[in-house]
């Protein structure tokens, strides 16, 4: 399960429908209507929330607002309410790892849209998240992430 920091706009169709579908599921993890799944450690930011599930709304409404700018139809409904103005804190430290690891996705699936996002040197976050300055995330696999090569090894 991947739920991007960076904002759904660098993602690639494919990216975006599986975001969709993550983050529905993600949805389902914390209103407890699903076993699998509860404790991924990219959960723990919403559930630290006071309301997780106007939090997980609240970012499904921004991947929503993506996908009906491109002419998708996902379906509105499944959201809910979205009423949490809290906004996450989120290190640029994550933003740029995400930036690498998408740049690395797209570079195999989808040149053209790699091509131009290519010099991005600092990436907006998903409009849930706020920026702040640090590392990478404790809960991210790190991987280093070489562009060149296309590969992808789990850093020691």
């Amino acid at each position: 399960m991947r739920l991007w920091s960076i904002h759904p706009c660098y993602l690639d169709s494919k990216g975006l429908v599986a975001l969709w579908r993550e983050a529905l599921l993600a949805k389902k993890v914390l209103s407890k209507k699903t076993k699998g799944y509860i404790h991924h450690p990219q959960l723990d930011r919403f559930k630290r929330q006071r309301n997780p599930i106007a939090a997980i709304n609240t970012y499904l409404a921004a991947v929503y607002d993506e996908s009906f700018t491109r002419g998708f139809s996902f379906d509105r409904r499944k959201i809910g309410l979205c009423s949490t103005q809290t906004r996450i804190e989120v290190t640029d430290g994550q933003l740029h790892y995400e930036l690498c690891h998408l740049k690395k996705k797209l570079w195999k699936r989808d040149r053209k849209k790699y091509f131009k996002m290519k010099n991005i040197p600092a990436p907006k976050s998903h409009p849930l998240f706020r920026a702040v300055k640090g590392e990478t995330e404790q809960w991210e696999k790190l991987h280093r992430v070489d562009l060149k090569s296309g590969s992808n090894t789990k850093k020691q």
